[in-house]
């Protein structure tokens, strides 16, 4: 059987080098991309390798990043404008291969085996694509070259910016193996204390640990991490449409000041789902399933997620889901920090789906056609020409527009997030 050739390619500091390509007047001075310090959830989301010299690190709060870079330059995350340029990647690579699987907005796996014969070996057309992407877009690449996606990820890690890197069957053992057990896919900072704690500090260490005492400590995540460390993983590159990228589409929020009541949780829970809602829409997307993420002002955090009666992207069922599950599941042991809100398990918005025999489906249709009206209205004249009146009760919490500070969830590694 023909070893395949697979190669990851990784968007060198993505946002904040787009950020940079578009404002020359900050390209040669320290930048990090952050949220909005006002909203309390001012962290570093990406910065470039002036900041990074500095020693400024991804997920530190502003203050922290501005006291190790006084003069560090701070700008907003503009997704859209990130898309684009996720977008025009695509569009380069699939000039080599029509099996691109994104990672997020900035990585993507290629499986290149079958254009061998017309671009040239794996180096050859990671070095093309390298080269392309400085070339027309204006930004780097890093880019791994192995047979296996696992590794084809970790070379594109190892040398930043600009690189290609090969791992081979050859000289696996002598790259990756060495490398700390923090460095594989999925090896979490948890996962990391548990294996430090039981002896197990490399990739190499995983690679040589017995499956089966991997499996009781880890259950099946033990199996998976020991297969991949060995360079076992099999698993496809999986083609993909446009707009396959997006898994699910979600908001989260540190909100202005704690939330006391399930009254503040509800104005939350609305605006949240309100932003999701158009984004489905926007997408053409309906979600089958509700997922909330909460953390309280002690740090302690939980996620709980619930199908809804029917697929769907109206804000008021998507609100009165999240809403039922926060109440199942919080006993209010302390105030609320922060919120998410995401709807999962997308299909498109035109599927044909069973009609109910008991509901009211002109209602329904007259809800969908008043929220239509105000993505209209938000569109032209703002976000806030027209609110529920819920949000009015607080100007603090009314007043978030969590729809300017979205995320867009990337497909996990497993096809439908099932393990192998």
């Amino acid at each position: 059987m023909m070893e395949r050739t697979i190669l990851h390619s990784d968007l060198n500091n993505f946002y904040a080098s787009v950020e940079c390509l578009h404002r020359p007047e900050i390209r040669n001075k320290p930048v990090a991309v952050c949220g909005d310090p006002a909203a309390r959830h001012g962290i570093v989301l990406a910065k470039n390798y002036l900041a990074k010299g500095s020693g400024i690190q991804t997920g530190e709060v502003i203050w922290q990043a501005k006291q190790k870079c006084p003069q560090l330059i701070v700008v907003h995350p503009n997704y859209p404008l990130y898309l684009k340029f996720s977008r025009l990647a695509r569009s380069i690579y699939a000039c080599y291969t029509d099996q691109v699987e994104p990672f997020g907005l900035d990585e993507a796996w290629l499986d290149v085996t079958r254009s061998a014969h017309i671009f040239g070996n794996g180096i050859q057309i990671a070095d093309q694509i390298r080269e392309r992407i400085k070339l027309e877009m204006g930004v780097t690449a890093s880019v791994g070259v192995s047979y296996n996606k696992i590794f084809a990820k970790l070379g594109s890690d190892l040398k930043k910016p600009d690189a290609t890197t090969v791992i081979s069957n050859d000289n696996y053992k002598q790259i990756v193996w060495p490398l700390p057990a923090s460095d594989l896919l999925y090896v979490g900072r948890a996962t990391y204390r548990k294996l430090v704690r039981w002896g197990i500090d490399t990739i190499g260490d995983i690679a040589g640990t017995d499956p089966i005492y991997l499996k009781s400590k880890l259950g099946k995540w033990g199996e998976v991490l020991w297969s991949f460390a060995n360079g076992y993983d099999n698993s496809p590159v999986v083609q993909m449409g446009e707009d396959s990228i997006i898994k699910s589409v979600g908001n989260s929020i540190t909100t202005p000041r704690d939330l006391e009541t399930n009254e503040d949780v509800q104005i939350i829970i609305y605006g949240l789902s309100e932003s999701v809602a158009a984004r489905l829409r926007e997408h053409g997307f309906k979600c089958r399933t509700v997922h909330i993420h909460v953390r309280d002002n002690n740090l302690f955090s939980f996620g709980v997620q619930g199908k809804l009666s029917r697929p769907g992207n109206l804000s008021a069922d998507i609100a009165e889901k999240a809403m039922a599950l926060f109440q199942a599941q919080y006993s209010w042991a302390n105030p609320i920090r922060s919120i998410g809100v995401r709807g999962c398990d997308l299909i498109a918005a035109n599927s044909h789906e069973q009609l109910f025999l008991f509901a009211d489906e002109e209602k329904r249709m007259k809800q969908e056609k008043v929220e239509a009206a105000l993505d209209k209205l938000r569109h032209r004249f703002g976000h806030f020409s027209i609110q529920r009146a819920i949000l009015l009760k607080d100007h603090d919490l009314g007043t978030i527009n969590p729809k300017d500070d979205h995320i867009i969830h990337p497909v996990s590694f497993f096809k439908e997030g099932k393990l192998p």
